[in-house]
């Protein structure tokens, strides 16, 4: 796969009725988001660039520019810096009609900012700052910002070693801990705005 610059620029029969179900919409309705989806980005994938510009026009009211890598992540699922159809087509679904356990996985890509399969202290500190930034709740002082960084990480890290699984992400979310389900839910705001 890598190397072949030749992208196969259409929809399989299979591929259109894989979306049609997992999404509910009907395959026509498919073929015209496609459409407009190679209209935008002929090489049948979306760039960050392009991405900018889609979630500029999303959230007109918001200064999502620092927001915007971390969403990108939860698009780009093979982590190849672009978004194909059948990515966007997939959060699509999932955000719309996924579990709440496959909402958080999804999410906890935006914090898992180096790919590695966890989160660290870092990676935490550097999102919260950024929703602070775009949320423009005005700067909330340090100190409070900080004990939600402590909270939420100690809330995570079930078993104390400086790193958050995704498994102790999505546990600490269901399990309705209050700075775990806070976070998810200020990012869950920011994602469903973009949707309208």
């Amino acid at each position: 796969k890598m190397g072949s610059q030749n992208v196969k620029q259409m929809l399989t029969d299979e591929d259109l009725a894989t979306l049609s179900q997992s999404s509910g919409l009907e395959e026509n309705r498919i073929i015209e988001m496609f459409n407009g989806f190679l209209l935008d980005n002929p090489t049948g994938k979306m760039g960050p660039q392009k991405f900018r510009e889609l979630i500029s026009h999303a959230l007109p009211k918001k200064d999502v520019y620092k927001m915007e890598k971390h969403v990108f992540r939860i698009y780009d699922s093979n982590k190849d810096g672009f978004i194909e159809f059948k990515e966007f087509m997939l959060v699509f679904h999932i955000m719309s009609e996924g579990s709440n356990e496959e909402v958080l996985r999804r999410i906890f890509r935006m914090f898992d900012v180096n790919g590695d399969g966890t989160i660290s202290k870092r990676e935490m500190t550097k999102l919260i700052e950024d929703m602070c930034d775009v949320l423009k709740k005005g700067d909330p002082n340090n100190d409070l910002k900080e004990m939600i960084i402590e909270s939420a990480f100690t809330e995570m890290d079930k078993d104390n070693n400086g790193k958050i699984t995704e498994t102790e992400f999505v546990q600490s979310c269901m399990e309705q801990k209050d700075f775990s389900k806070m976070l998810s839910l200020k990012i869950i705001n920011i994602l469903v705005e973009e949707e309208q």
